[in-house]
């Protein structure tokens, strides 16, 4: 019987997402000689290569040589330009292309390298950058099982991902997951504010609201159903329920809808300025 082949993964680009999931899948077991990244800083390169033993290049070419999935992750605005440059080595070896760019839709990747590109996309969050992040994919009509499973596979290397049905959720997942993390950071921002005029320390007051967003992050790491949570927290009668309350008739679960869809349409709209912002392939 013949032996399986070893994955391999190529990233174009090093940034801070980018070495996010690359020190994923190394925690995940995946040899660091099996990735690759083509990075044109040299220091970048340097520091990728020293920190985590993964091959590096100058060149997008060789970066992505006999990849298995190709993850882009460039600024949106210089994917076009990069993709264009590996249209002829995509075409030849035909991987998995994972786009993290966000904002560029599938169509506009395509014209870049090629329609017969396999093409999955995703929007990782920023906890990713510590291993808790949120990642929302979706992948075009005929990306086979095996290729969804590798796409997921670099998804989840930094947090926990989910499919989505149509390409259009992923504006909502902008809003939602990608968004999220300032939303409450505000809140917690106002608790902190709230509390200082009540009496506390500003110091105090921003230990404690910043320890209670993190506890609570933790709760629902053991226990993600958010009714259940909230319900253990309030006791009829009690503090909780009567600041809960201030909130219900203040509007806040209105005022949360309304900014999610503002963020969700604000997402699509910026992603069709974006694609009408790309530069046409020259002929």
């Amino acid at each position: 019987m013949q032996q399986k082949e070893p994955v391999r993964i190529a990233f174009l680009g090093g940034g801070n997402m980018a070495r996010a999931l690359i020190a994923g899948l190394i925690r995940q077991a995946m040899p660091a000689r099996h990735i690759s990244v083509g990075e044109p800083n040299r220091q970048a390169r340097t520091g990728l290569h020293s920190q985590w033993g993964v091959e590096v290049y100058e060149d997008n070419v060789e970066a992505v040589r006999d990849a298995d999935l190709v993850v882009l992750a460039v600024k949106p605005q210089h994917a076009a330009e990069v993709l264009r440059g590996l249209r002829t080595t995509l075409q030849q070896s035909r991987p998995v292309l994972l786009s993290i760019a966000a904002g560029l839709r599938i169509d506009d990747l395509h014209d870049a390298c090629s329609a017969e590109i396999a093409i999955v996309r995703a929007m990782p969050n920023r906890p990713a950058l510590l291993g808790a992040g949120m990642t929302g994919l979706y992948a075009m009509p005929g990306v086979t099982a095996a290729q969804r499973e590798l796409a997921e596979r670099v998804g989840k290397a930094a947090g926990h991902a989910v499919w989505l049905r149509s390409e259009s959720q992923l504006d909502i997942v902008t809003a939602l997951s990608g968004s999220g993390p300032a939303y409450f950071f505000l809140l917690a921002e106002a608790m902190a504010r709230a509390a200082e005029q009540l009496g506390l320390t500003r110091e105090t007051a921003l230990l404690l609201a910043s320890g209670t967003l993190y506890g609570s992050g933790m709760l629902v790491k053991e226990n993600a159903d958010l009714a259940q949570q909230r319900a253990a927290v309030t006791s009829k009668g009690g503090t909780t329920e009567a600041a809960l309350r201030v909130l219900e008739q203040g509007g806040l679960t209105q005022l949360i809808a309304e900014a999610m869809r503002a963020g969700t349409a604000r997402s699509a709209e910026l992603a069709s300025l974006l694609s009408n912002q790309l530069p046409s392939e020259p002929h």
